[in-house]
């Protein structure tokens, strides 16, 4: 079930290409690119501390992780 603040189907095909790949082999395996983008997503829309980030979202330090990343 789609959410308020989470990327609908056909936006998600426009754009996961242009996003780096999920899991390049080495440690463990990442979360899906569409989970971190939701969640940072909702992070921006609400305005809520990364430490409240909702658990289906994954560990907030590893959605922080990732925005800090793709934000370089």
């Amino acid at each position: 079930m789609l959410r308020r603040h989470e990327i609908k189907d056909q936006d998600w095909e426009r754009i996961q290409g242009l996003l780096p790949p999920e899991n390049t082999g080495e440690g463990r395996p990442s979360k899906p690119n569409r989970v971190m983008l939701n969640g940072m997503l909702w992070k921006v829309k609400t305005g809520a501390p990364w430490r409240d980030l909702p658990e289906r979202f994954g560990p907030w330090k590893t959605v922080y992780s990732r925005f800090r990343l793709w934000s370089k």
